[in-house]
């Protein structure tokens, strides 16, 4: 069992009551771009003795993100071998744990090689949905679990790919399919599957030129994201090498730009008819592209480039004309999401793999050291408040109503005034 007892239960709240819209269900929130709804007016500051309405101590090492389904609170977990996958429920009024359901036993799990200190076997945030629940492993195991009972509705462990340093991209549910990232060092694909059955319904190979049969440079990491372009739908998905858009139902490719780099891991936004996307390590680092076009827009679809303020691992966010990234190299920066030109940019210390999120007015950075900033949304820097807890986040902040769910190296959190 890898999820301990309550440690800390300061006070019982009433559950908090959601809109079918305003559930925090998949990585980055209702709409996938870090935005709360509405009112979300969530703490400005807190501690380990502040505003703290519950703490959850969790056992094991994993960095999958907490998702929000009107009074559960799930994710997944893994002990540091990666030989138990498992998901966890938390009751969101309580913190107590609902569920802790071993999904998958690997006998022997890949090597997350040297990245062990910044990957987990458990690094994908799961989707929720009325009913069910959605946690996947990378190549390992991909699974639909029922949300009351906590039992296997269906799973498969027949999606191959050799991750080389851990998977890390998360699923995402469209319209009747469930969409699944593989970018690995020895496959790159996407693959849809019905997520009522579990069955395929398709599979898209990558087929990009890398220049190299070296497969670490090959991988990636980052989350897709559907938007709507002018009444079509498009699957938008960074990879090593390049930026592809999918027609979502069928799997057919769009359009692609040759962005370069490898390890993309931060899920697009987009805004002011562009598309924002990093490409991690080497490449354009940062870009904007408009999605009107087909097939090859390398040449003509880039609206700009940016080196400063380029981030590794957190997505990006944008709030109204300013566009705000967190680099892993403990930068806060904000750019014109028009121009790429940059703003302002701030040292604050700490490394971002975190993605930030916006609720209430404010922007929420978290760090790998414990710090919490929360920043206004402004084309100059003003911080609010820096908040420290005992330890820091690789998983991303979720929103329920007026509580911040904070997933740290070794508990979960509800953050309440």
């Amino acid at each position: 069992m890898f999820v301990r007892t309550i440690a800390c239960l300061l006070i019982v709240i009433p559950a908090t009551t959601l809109s079918a819209a305003e559930h925090w269900h998949q990585f980055r929130g209702p709409l996938g771009n870090g935005h709360a709804p509405d009112g979300a007016a969530v703490p400005t500051t807190w501690s380990e003795t502040e505003h703290v309405q519950w703490k959850t101590p969790i056992d094991g090492k994993a960095w999958s993100s907490p998702v929000i389904w009107k009074d559960q609170v799930w994710f997944t977990n893994a002990p540091p071998d990666g030989t138990k996958l498992y998901a966890v429920c938390l009751a969101l009024e309580s913190g107590q744990v609902l569920h802790n359901r071993l999904v998958f036993e690997i006998e022997h799990p890949q090597s997350l090689g040297d990245a062990k200190l910044k990957n987990s076997y458990a690094s994908s945030t799961p989707v929720v949905e009325e009913g069910r629940v959605y946690v996947h492993f990378g190549s390992p195991g991909t699974a639909c679990l029922d949300t009351a009972s906590g039992q296997t509705l269906w799973s498969r462990q027949d999606l191959p790919c050799n991750h080389h340093r851990g998977p890390g991209s998360s699923p995402i549910v469209w319209q009747d399919l469930l969409i699944l990232t593989f970018d690995g060092f020895d496959q790159q694909y996407v693959v849809a599957l019905d997520k009522q059955s579990g069955k395929t319904v398709w599979k898209t190979d990558r087929n990009i030129e890398y220049g190299t049969d070296n497969g670490d440079v090959m991988k990636a990491y980052s989350t897709p994201h559907v938007f709507d372009v002018g009444g079509t739908q498009q699957l938008v998905s960074p990879s090593a090498g390049a930026c592809i858009a999918y027609d979502p139902a069928s799997g057919k490719e769009l359009w692609r730009v040759k962005s370069g780099g490898m390890n993309a891991a931060g899920r697009p936004v987009m805004g002011h008819g562009l598309v924002f996307m990093g490409t991690a390590d080497g490449g354009y680092k940062f870009f904007a592209a408009s999605p009107d076009g087909r097939g090859d827009v390398t040449e003509s679809h880039v609206a700009w480039k940016a080196t400063k303020g380029a981030p590794r691992y957190a997505s990006p966010i944008l709030v109204g004309d300013l566009l705000f990234t967190a680099t892993d190299k403990d930068i806060l920066c904000c750019l014109d999401p028009k121009t790429g030109e940059e703003l302002w940019q701030k040292r604050v210390g700490g490394t971002f793999t975190s993605s930030p999120i916006y609720a209430g007015g404010n922007l929420y950075f978290c760090n790998e050291e414990g710090s919490t900033f929360v920043v206004k949304p402004a084309a100059e820097f003003e911080l609010l408040s820096t908040n420290k807890l005992d330890e820091g986040c690789l998983a991303s902040p979720a929103v329920a109503g007026k509580a911040l769910i904070l997933r740290t190296k070794s508990a979960v959190y509800r953050i309440e005034e």
